[in-house]
């Protein structure tokens, strides 16, 4: 049962009255001297409010210990009671929410500067070389050795693009610019620039970082003539983000599946992304689209993934809301589906 620090207040002020009116009528009936009485109610209503003052500042100041070591840059301490019944135990579970939350976010920052850190010195690391053995003449600066730096550039750029994506999730400064468009010819273009890209360059030519060119890709769009109304180059991202996260994860020679189909509203639009992979664990299910999170799939035979700053689900699920759809991983005898709805114009 819960009961508030006004009940608690409530009930001493009563309890002090009724033992000063209880000593009050013992003094009537034993003719004892009224400043004894006093003196006996002043006692036991200090000893009272002493006792009932402890209990609800002792808290506050542990809150205030903690609160400092989160002001100094201290996650780890938590405070206790936070299963109180009461407007204290209220203020604790929010503050240790509160800890929990910086310590998270203090975790990720770490973890961006890492992974960017490890993602930019191996693109710079390789180009200075490229451009060390051209300037040295080791190598000639013939068209192959140009490709060789110009991969690294690329990395380098997408890598920048990621975070300027990053930046304006946070900032909160994109707007949507939604139009009607056709979703065959639309889908057919992003799987031909992944296709095309892992090809020519191995390097996919979206945000995505795959060098597979084994894994065949499929369209599946129903009907034909489907249309929709979205953002096409949030939905861009959308997409490129979620193909190259399925083709990381295939299997020798695997099949990746994007179907569409006509959603519940006018315009309105389902997606699904489909690979043949180890699939997501069931336990992962909720933060495999969290910043930052690059899952722990079981491990498999054949190429592998290339690592990158676990963003792309992040940035793929910032895009979706924008719209004010839905994202999410589906049920799937083999294999990770992740769907996508898109409202449309409801």
């Amino acid at each position: 049962m819960t009961v508030s620090i006004k009940a608690k207040l409530g009930a001493l002020v009563v309890g002090a009255v009724l033992i000063t009116s209880g000593l009050a009528l013992v003094a009537i009936k034993t003719s004892t001297e009224f400043r004894y009485i006093t003196i006996f109610a002043m006692i036991a209503t200090l000893l009272i409010t002493q006792f009932v003052a402890h209990g609800l500042t002792a808290p506050l100041d542990e809150m205030n210990t903690v609160a400092r070591s989160i002001s100094d840059g201290d996650y780890t301490h938590r405070v206790r009671g936070a299963d109180r019944r009461d407007e204290l135990g209220t203020l604790a579970s929010t503050i240790n929410r509160m800890a929990d939350d910086l310590e998270a976010v203090d975790r990720h920052r770490k973890e961006l500067v890492a992974n960017v850190s490890h993602e930019l010195r191996t693109p710079i690391a390789a180009l200075r070389a490229v451009l060390e053995n051209v300037v040295d003449g080791v190598s000639e600066a013939d068209p192959e050795t140009m490709r060789t730096a110009l991969k690294q550039t690329e990395r380098l750029g997408r890598l920048v693009e990621t975070l300027l994506d990053l930046s304006r999730l946070d900032n909160g400064v994109v707007t949507l610019k939604s139009r009607r468009f056709e979703v065959w010819p639309y889908l057919s273009g992003v799987l031909r620039e992944a296709n095309l890209a892992a090809a020519q360059r191995g390097l996919s030519s979206t945000s995505g970082l795959h060098t597979r060119t084994d894994v065949h890709l499929h369209l599946d769009v129903s009907p034909p003539e489907l249309t929709a109304r979205a953002d096409a180059e949030r939905l861009h991202q959308v997409m490129a983000n979620l193909i190259d996260n399925a083709v990381k994860h295939s299997p020798p020679h695997g099949r990746v599946t994007v179907r569409a189909r006509r959603g519940a509203w006018p315009e309105s639009l389902e997606l699904e992304v489909e690979d043949e992979g180890p699939g997501i664990p069931e336990s992962e299910r909720r933060t495999v689209f969290e910043r930052f999170n690059r899952g722990s799939v079981p491990a498999q035979k054949g190429p592998v993934s290339d690592g990158g700053t676990g963003l792309g689900l992040a940035i793929a699920r910032w895009a979706v809301d924008l719209h004010g759809g839905r994202i999410g991983v589906a049920e799937s005898a083999r294999g990770c589906r992740i769907q996508v709805t898109l409202p449309g114009s409801p």
